[in-house]
């Protein structure tokens, strides 16, 4: 039987480890420090045993068939998905894809290996939402090739109680430091954006979560949006008026931010190794300072919509849109839970042999999806609730 090996023992792994032994699989937990990894898995029932995460180590331990997990901070991703190939082995991460991931393709795919990616929260669900709103607008009866169209998607991790930060990490905080870093580029009212500095671009933003309670959070484009437009299989014909992807944050964080919206534009202008070091600094400190602390409540919040307008007239005829609002609870932290569940539904769809061979995204199969949301909508331990609005058709 295929072990699965779980590399990283962070605060976003044990809901999906737990789900994934409780199906009845075997998996080993690999992390540098075995006592964190023993304390992830000390009161979970099935087949599970921590390790160090030595490198050689795990090269010895993985066999054909097996499935490595990478939640590891994004730099090591591409030496497990390279030590997967190597053993005739799977590969799981929530992360982006990169150009040296996609650059494995081939490899993979002549090995009849999966390597799959973006299939955690935000990227993950957020895709999931995506291919099922593009899918119910080509079978409505308001489509058409001439509607001009409008897509949304924001997601953000929160504190469940407001601190003067406005924020928590759920893990390292560079990954989020670089995340600022990182040019945005997106569509609105027919014209491409883009800013250096997505802070640069923030607007308020007033969601829909549920009838009669629209909070409004601050919002900022995330990276390059336009890609998605045909990963999301709009068709190129379609004319797009609006596309965003982007990260909520509480009403006051820019505020609350501007120290270091200022070391990252330093770090940004400069390539000297000493802004780098200040920069890792920087991130040990807020994660000194500003880390979620164990048992406490976090949020998620995460909203996708599509609308059409009719060309001529100018109305919107079909709007429907996905509205999350998640807290953590007895069974782990939100983020924990949206993000390793939907990696464990990965694992289990490669196992099945539901996903082809190759470098690839969150599944776009309707079957897939269906699955999938099905599942998370029918765990209200795991997301609270998923709404799904159909407002106009």
């Amino acid at each position: 039987m295929a072990i699965i090996h779980w590399l990283g023992a962070g605060l976003s792994s044990a809901p999906g480890i737990q789900r994934l032994i409780g199906n009845g699989l075997e998996l080993w937990l690999w992390n540098r420090t075995l006592g964190k990894a023993e304390a992830v898995i000390e009161h979970m029932e099935g087949q599970c045993q921590a390790r160090v995460l030595d490198w050689q180590e795990l090269d010895l331990n993985v066999s054909k068939g097996d499935i490595l997990v990478s939640m590891l901070p994004g730099s090591f991703h591409l030496q497990a998905a390279q030590l997967a190939l190597d053993n005739d082995a799977h590969f799981v991460s929530s992360s982006y894809l990169t150009p040296a991931m996609e650059a494995l393709d081939q490899q993979a795919q002549a090995q009849g290996l999966c390597l799959v990616n973006e299939v955690g929260l935000d990227p993950g669900i957020d895709h999931l939402l995506a291919y099922a709103l593009v899918n119910d607008y080509r079978q409505s009866t308001a489509y058409a090739m001439s509607n001009r169209l409008e897509f949304r998607s924001f997601c953000g991790g929160l504190p469940a109680v407001e601190n003067d930060f406005k924020y928590k990490f759920s893990w390292s905080p560079l990954g989020v430091l670089n995340a600022l870093r990182s040019p945005a580029k997106w569509l609105q009212d027919g014209e491409v954006k883009t800013c250096s500095n997505p802070w640069t671009a923030m607007s308020d933003y007033t969601m829909p979560l549920a009838q009669n309670h629209s909070p409004t959070f601050e919002a900022i484009p995330n990276r390059n949006s336009l890609p998605f437009i045909a990963q999301y299989k709009f068709d190129p014909q379609w004319p797009v008026d609006t596309f965003i992807r982007g990260s909520l944050r509480l009403q006051g964080w820019a505020h609350a931010w501007q120290d270091i919206f200022s070391l990252v534009s330093s770090v940004n202008n400069t390539d000297s190794a000493d802004a780098e070091a200040k920069f890792q600094a920087k991130s040990d400190e807020l994660w000194q300072k500003h880390a979620f602390k164990e048992h406490e409540q976090d949020r998620v919040v995460l909203y996708v919509e599509l609308l059409a307008k009719d060309e001529n007239t100018q109305q919107y005829i079909w709007r429907q849109s996905y509205s999350m609002d998640a807290y953590g609870n007895a069974k782990g932290s939100a983020m924990a839970r949206l993000v390793s569940t939907t990696v464990s539904l990965a694992v289990e769809a490669i196992l099945e042999g539901r996903i082809a061979a190759g470098v690839s995204a969150a599944p776009n199969d309707m079957g897939l999806v269906s699955d999938w949301l099905g599942y998370l909508n029918d765990h209200h331990d795991t997301i609270n609730h998923l709404n799904h609005l159909e407002h106009i058709d």
